[in-house]
């Protein structure tokens, strides 16, 4: 019998004794005598609980959803991050995101910690194919890229949406340039039908293996672009922004069903599980909902009565839809299920119903859903506690932004610690936290416990590797780097010292344009020179107004240290973000060329001086 250590943070010893020993009621009986089941994970991005016909809006039809809907077992109180990158990080690792060093979208802190196991390296060592089309959002470079993950197909663009800084120059949606396997390879077609058309293809492809497909597209989230003929439905019935946001809402489900109409047609229906969910609430900046800021309650569009959105906090920034349908495994038939549930959750089920081996070892914050979903029991037999939490900083602020969720309370920190009874009150207008100042407490005790848990790792840096030959050259974005006066400094591992190239540049180098350019194209700006440092190696270079990249070479020793970069313009004190660095190993040195080099101390480099600005509610 294989063990797996789950790593609850607080929870009942039965529970414990129950959850972490895997026994053959936990499996069904079926993967015995047959193949292993294929996995399709279908998560969209910034799309609303209420954002489904099923789940009662009034706007948009999702005929494909509502029927995998009505065939699914569906988590009804299922939770995720109130963000993109965190909720991957727990998805693809069965751990709290922060635990797994996920918890913003830029400046470094969306990369996913070394050493973590991640769900496609289970897969894949249990003989599993693996693929990931749309968004990864995890990482641009080695070992963060999905490549580096357990993926062995992988189509995804860059950053956390098309056209953000690590995306191809140019990218609209429309026939873009995606990276396949680390390589940027031309596509043709709209965004959401290429990830589509591309998971199509190759599904047909492994029908006789195992596989594990990641389907994860960049809609509806911002820019709202699609055509036009899935946006005139909604003219004149909602404002244009929702119009667009519905338009693409109707993207997906038209794709979701040439998906489905496809396994069913190549004969994979009954052994496919397929999960539909997303990643957390509609946007209520530029998205999917219009909300009053001051109070969280919506103003236009629909969340089937929940508070908040994306970000901001209550229920609607993190409950989400999550269908799961696998006919083979007797999970179909169109059934709630109330019991509470997680993104952390989703590695620990598909372990245990895919009967994959894993590392003895192997901890997860995450509970298995396979006892529920084989109906060996229909509810906790513990009060299940999650914890979520909003940072988006450097460094993560204990007290800054948390809910502590159950199946009856959720603890809410905003000014202070609000209180709400979900089942009586749903849209949580009623802050009872005076009412019940023992459950406050207690649930503030279990925040506290958490947090002493997954805090122990937020002093540490994700470290981009140069000099190792799955990326050479490295191109690293502003994204992914720390900002301090000005300047951008990325934290990066040195695997072999040698002769380093570094090229810095204004702009992506496919762009083709001139550091002095603005981004439109329409003007110049006087730019005096370009500045780099490495270590204890500094060096400036003066920049003409032809020039589109600045090579520095520079000889650096193995180990962590910091590339600061920046380009200054003649007046003292301005600068410009180098908004990419193209770095290139370029060869080994003796001894003796490195003696003078000192590395950085990323700490001293980034903590010196500086006092992040903490926003309570961003």
């Amino acid at each position: 019998m294989r063990k797996r250590n789950l790593n609850y943070v607080v929870t009942a010893v039965l529970a414990v004794i129950f959850f972490s020993c895997k026994n053959e009621s936990n499996t069904p009986k079926d993967i015995v005598a047959a193949k292993r089941p294929n996995v399709i994970l279908i998560m969209t991005d910034d799309q609303g609980y209420g954002d489904l016909a099923c789940h009662g809006s009034p706007y948009v039809k999702t005929p494909a959803l509502d029927s995998l809907y009505a065939e699914s077992v569906r988590f009804t109180d299922f939770h995720v991050d109130p963000s993109c990158s965190p909720t991957r990080a727990a998805i693809l690792t069965g751990n709290y995101s922060a635990r797994a060093g996920v918890w913003h979208t830029i400046g470094g802190r969306s990369l996913l910690k070394e050493g973590m196991v991640t769900m496609p390296e289970v897969f894949a060592s249990n003989g599993y194919e693996t693929a990931v089309f749309g968004k990864w959002h995890l990482g641009e470079n080695y070992p963060f890229r999905p490549q580096d993950r357990g993926f062995k197909e992988a189509i995804v663009h860059g950053g956390g949406g098309i056209g953000q800084g690590p995306d191809y120059w140019g990218n609209d949606y429309f026939d873009d340039t995606y990276k396949h396997n680390g390589k940027f390879e031309k596509y043709e077609g709209y965004c959401n039908e290429v990830w589509f058309d591309q998971a199509i293809e190759y599904i047909d492809e492994n029908k006789d293996n195992p596989f594990f497909c990641y389907l994860t597209t960049n809609l509806p989230h911002a820019p709202l672009h699609v055509d036009e003929k899935y946006v005139a439905p909604y003219r004149g019935e909602v404002s244009d922004r929702l119009a667009n946001y519905y338009g693409m809402v109707d993207n997906i489900d038209e794709n979701v069903k040439k998906l489905l109409n496809k396994i069913d047609e190549i004969g994979l229906k009954e052994n496919t599980i397929v999960i539909f969910m997303t990643d957390n609430g509609p946007c209520p900046w530029f998205g999917g909902v219009e909300m009053d800021f001051d109070t969280g309650y919506i103003e236009e569009g629909y969340t089937a009565g929940m508070r908040g959105a994306k970000i901001w906090g209550y229920e609607n920034a993190h409950r989400v839809p999550f269908f799961m349908r696998w006919p083979n495994g007797g999970i179909s038939g169109g059934k709630d299920v109330d019991a509470i549930a997680a993104h952390i959750d989703i590695m620990p089920t598909l372990i245990d119903l895919c009967d994959l081996t894993t590392d003895s070892e192997l901890k997860l914050d995450g509970r298995s859903l396979a006892p529920i979903l084989n109906k060996t029991i229909d509810k906790w037999p513990d009060e299940r506690k999650l914890i979520v939490q909003n940072q988006r900083v450097e460094y993560p602020v204990k007290d800054k932004e948390y809910q502590v969720l159950t199946e009856e309370w959720r603890l809410v920190k905003r000014e202070s610690n609000e209180l709400y009874d979900i089942k009586k009150d749903p849209e949580q207008k009623h802050d009872v936290a005076h009412e019940h100042p023992e459950v406050v407490k207690r649930l503030y005790a279990d925040y506290e416990a958490w947090w002493n848990d997954v805090s122990v790792g937020f002093d540490e840096y994700a470290k981009i590797h140069i000099g190792n030959p799955s990326e050479n050259p490295v191109g690293m974005y502003a994204h992914d780097a720390h900002s301090r006066n000005g300047k951008k400094i990325w934290v990066v591992d040195v695997e072999k010292a040698g002769t380093y190239e570094i090229r810095l540049n204004r702009w992506p180098e496919e762009s083709g344009k001139r550091i002095v350019e603005n981004k439109s194209g329409n003007a110049e700006v006087a730019v005096s020179d370009a500045w780099l440092k490495v270590g204890n190696i500094e060096q400036r270079k003066k920049v003409d107004k032809d020039m589109a990249t600045v090579t520095f070479n520079v000889d650096i020793n193995a180990g962590t240290t910091c590339i600061e970069t920046a380009f200054h313009l003649p007046e003292e004190g301005k600068t410009l973000a180098t908004q990419c660095i193209y770095v290139s190993y370029l060869g080994g040195l003796g001894k003796d060329d490195l003696n003078t080099y000192v590395a950085s101390d990323p700490d001293e480099i980034l903590k010196k001086g500086y006092e992040q600005n903490v926003i309570p509610y961003d």
